[in-house]
């Protein structure tokens, strides 16, 4: 990567952990308020818990990841193919655009006019500013899919009849797959809330606008996982001094997820109104199917982390595991990550069956499933992933291993109380999006257990303020030079051996689009010619 490209992925990286600085500490305060310890109304620019909570999920879910991804992605497709990003100009020019519209969109968030929640259903109706802020950093994400498709193509034209490298094929795959499923959530903010934001329009619709919102809002979920798993399948193994056990098998997972992540929306909406059960099925067998291609990830990556702890004298069945680099915080906060993520996905699996999805529907189940997910399968991960990219960034060596250590470990243990917890309350009944300390309904069984959400968010708080206090001292105070980036991991069995049709484009789109069609076509069509968009905005804040 040339040093311009460099700083553009210290650019995106330093937004995303500003954005998460921020999304933890309205996190912490979400967690003390269900404990009894509200402290909203002694912050100078945060207005409710409402305000609260939507700062915390647009600046966690969607922020931070998003641009750690934009950095992240790019960073590691170019130095797999070994050569600079197509165009220097757009990717400055994405950078750019983005911030933009993510200014424009933190000015009414920040100043209360926008306290929507991160899904901003309607007829909750934000400013307009938030609507066009939050579109131009998709078209933003648009760019960065087009920068690396032009890059893979110069790559192919000087390596004509070669495999895509590893970490950059399943990089594309990232961005295309987000670029299909970020078009629902297009197509919501063009054609209905921006217009119905700026009056254009008298009214608008909830059940579409769910809709749309979803055909994007579950494949974000493996928009931040995707890049989580690249460094799982093409890192993390050479860390723990092994090699991937498969890379046919990973290529194969990764285009099931390019196939199957977007047709599967319903299954957040099983208690809508307005779409036909027989729909409903259908999203619930695809959401059962995505689930295949995280079976062959932890497949693949546990037999490959197995390969290196053998090769570092492990033995036994499941005793091997102790042999891992445990003293490696990158490594050790990856693992754990993965340790953590395999009961998030046993719990997709709960949120996806029609039957006990009705149980744990828009209760605190819901929250405990996405803290296992984007909270610690993504947001620890990227934590051990900055352990050694922000390092080579400012050129600066890691400033504390052990203070990462601790780091690593406090939020394992605080994600196990906080998110154990709050499933715990969503089998009780308690629901979620809500200010529970001002509830009336609140049952005697949930007080018992609300200290421990308080807990949970304050270890977790700590845990991230070791974070952010060891990245600031490496770039200010560490002396000592940043060692090499991590190689990427061979594999046992290499990509020779991955059918040819794996690194074809147009099969795995055209499929894609097609059970789109199939799972959305008929219902979307009904809505659109049908609902009479006559839904007026409302403000309860």
């Amino acid at each position: 990567m040339t040093r311009s490209e460099e700083r553009l992925t210290a650019a995106f990286v330093a937004v995303a952990l500003v954005a998460l600085f921020g999304g933890v500490l309205t996190g912490l305060f979400q967690g003390l308020e269900h404990a009894g310890l509200d402290l909203h109304p002694y912050t100078p620019v945060i207005k409710s818990y409402y305000h609260s909570l939507t700062l915390h999920g647009v600046l966690n879910a969607l922020v931070f990841t998003t641009f750690f991804i934009c950095g992240f992605v790019p960073f590691i497709a170019a130095r797999a193919l070994g050569m600079p990003l197509a165009s220097g100009a757009l990717a400055w020019g994405t950078f750019w655009l983005m911030l933009g519209g993510l200014v424009l969109a933190a000015i009414p968030l920040v100043g209360n006019a926008a306290t929507v929640m991160f899904t901003f259903y309607p007829p909750l109706r934000a400013h307009w500013a938030f609507y066009v802020g939050l579109t131009l950093v998709v078209v933003g994400t648009w760019l960065v899919t087009l920068n690396l498709a032009l890059t893979w193509r110069a790559w192919r034209r000087r390596n004509p009849g070669e495999r895509t490298p590893l970490a950059a094929f399943m990089s594309l795959v990232t961005f295309a797959m987000w670029t299909i499923a970020s078009l629902g959530l297009a197509a919501e903010m063009l054609v209905m809330l921006i217009p119905w934001s700026l009056g254009l329009v008298a009214g608008t619709d909830p059940l579409l606008a769910r809709v749309l919102f979803w055909f994007t809002g579950h494949p974000i979920v493996y928009f931040w996982l995707l890049p989580a798993y690249v460094s799982w399948y093409t890192l993390a193994p050479r860390q723990a001094g092994g090699k991937l056990f498969s890379d046919p098998l990973a290529r194969t997972s990764f285009i099931l997820f390019l196939v199957l992540s977007t047709p599967l929306g319903f299954h957040h909406q099983y208690t809508d109104p307005g779409i036909h059960i027989g729909w409903k099925l259908v999203h619930a067998f695809l959401t059962f199917a995505v689930f295949f291609p995280s079976l062959l990830t932890f497949f693949n990556v546990v037999a490959s982390l197995e390969s290196g702890a053998r090769a570092r004298g492990g033995k036994g069945w499941v005793a091997w595991f102790c042999r891992l680099p445990w003293g490696d915080p990158s490594l050790a906060a990856q693992v754990l990550a993965m340790l953590l993520f395999t009961f998030g996905g046993v719990g997709g699996l709960i949120n996806a069956s029609y039957n006990l999805n009705l149980v744990v529907h828009n209760t605190a189940w819901i929250v405990g499933h996405l803290h296992l997910t984007v909270g610690t399968a993504v947001t620890l991960t990227f934590m051990g992933v900055s352990y050694w990219l922000v390092p080579h960034l400012t050129g600066r060596a890691l400033w504390s291993r052990k203070v990462a250590l601790v780091q690593v470990w406090l939020w394992f243990g605080g994600m196990i109380v906080f998110s154990n917890t709050l499933h715990r309350l969503g089998l009780m009944g308690m629901p979620r999006r809500t200010m529970i300390g001002a509830a009336p309904y609140v049952q005697s069984e949930w007080k018992a257990l609300f200290p421990l959400v308080g807990i949970g968010a304050s270890i977790l708080f700590v845990s991230s303020m070791l974070f952010f206090f060891n990245l600031v001292m490496t770039w200010l105070a560490s002396r000592a030079p940043a060692p090499a980036v991590p190689q990427f991991a061979e594999a046992l069995s290499g990509a020779d051996h991955a059918p040819a049709i794996l690194d074809r484009w147009r099969p795995w789109i055209a499929l894609a689009v097609l059970l789109i069609a199939i799972a959305y076509g008929p219902t979307l069509f009904r809505l659109a010619t049908t609902t009479p968009f006559d839904t007026p905005g409302m403000r309860v804040w």
